[in-house]
């Protein structure tokens, strides 16, 4: 039997079901944890679906989340998706369920879960979501709605088909989500709007970044900083591919400093892997999107970070290194 067939079963021998995803999500956290939720729910209507998490006020137009209580996760089935390692799951009562289930399409640096669903080649957790619709022989059913939060994962994490984790499959998959009916130009217009606030703030980081020796790139934004530009529910996440968009930027990191005073990393790259550097400081991800969290930012830590950053886009040929 098959991880996916697997997990069909498992999704059938359940009657109460809760989906998690990852902190600070992203159109794909949303899209596959709501379009997941809601194929369970078109397939077996019997069945109570829940959606783990704290609501994101930027991304409430694709799904909202539900309210919990402990006594909720008794006797579930929990399924834990599109987050790399257990710290980042969002509300940590998911290991307090009857079962579970991790799929995600990260690096399976942290292996948990009963069983688990791993597909790095991927583009997203949403594409990976029809992909097990479509092996599930008519089980699992999708429909419109489902349909639209799995477009918006797929699209946000391909940068609406920009990034090289685009494939001919996530091509084909997305083909099968227009045939019902979606707008997806509203979609893409949603992803793409962005608040003053950010503007402004872009335009900040274009003006204040800094530039290595062989072309890396990195800023830190303090917390008071950030807070001065009123960047609403969005917050810093739409300026972390701001600097990519520097034609001779190679690798850049974005230190964001949030109120407890750490400082969060989201680190690109147009080509060197970057996520074992991620790792160093106790992050991962992706081989060119990855995160980390730093406790503290003193002048020594960051000249030594730059200077790995520095050394890993001085190894850029020109060609992707994965």
């Amino acid at each position: 039997m098959t991880i996916e067939q697997q997990i069909i079963e498992k999704i059938k021998e359940y009657d109460k079901i809760i989906i998690h995803r990852h902190t600070d999500p992203d159109p794909d956290a949303f899209g596959s944890q709501g379009g997941l939720a809601e194929v369970i729910r078109n397939s077996f209507p019997n069945k109570t679906v829940y959606q783990a998490g704290e609501n994101d006020g930027s991304l409430t137009w694709i799904t909202t989340e539900d309210e919990l209580t402990d006594d909720m996760f008794k006797g579930a089935l929990v399924i834990a998706i599109d987050t790399a390692n257990r710290p980042r799951v969002d509300d940590q009562r998911y290991d307090q369920g009857d079962y579970l289930i991790k799929i995600d399409h990260h690096p399976d640096d942290d292996h948990y879960g009963d069983i688990s669903l791993i597909n790095t080649g991927a583009s997203s957790c949403s594409e990976m979501v029809v992909d097990l619709v479509n092996k599930s022989e008519g089980q699992l059913v999708l429909n419109q709605k489902a349909a639209r939060m799995l477009y918006a994962g797929i699209a946000g994490d391909t940068g609406r088909f920009m990034y090289d984790n685009t494939t001919a499959h996530t091509l084909r998959v997305t083909a099968q989500l227009f045939e019902f009916d979606i707008n997806a130009s509203e979609m893409n217009r949603k992803m793409d709007d962005i608040s003053q606030g950010v503007a402004k703030l872009s335009a900040y980081v274009w003006d204040n970044m800094v530039m290595t020796e062989h072309n890396a790139a990195y800023i830190v934004l303090k917390h008071d900083l950030v807070k001065s530009f009123d960047l609403g529910a969005q917050g810093t996440a739409p300026i972390v591919s701001v600097i990519g968009k520097i034609d001779k930027v190679v690798c850049w990191t974005l230190f964001v400093e949030g109120e407890d005073g750490k400082y969060r990393l989201n680190i690109r790259s147009k080509g060197p892997v970057i996520n074992e550097l991620a790792k160093e400081y106790g992050g991962g991800g992706h081989p060119l999107a990855s995160g980390a969290m730093m406790d503290t930012l003193t002048d020594d830590q960051l000249k030594e970070y730059v200077a790995k950053l520095d050394q890993i886009a001085a190894t850029y040929t020109g060609e992707k290194n994965d």
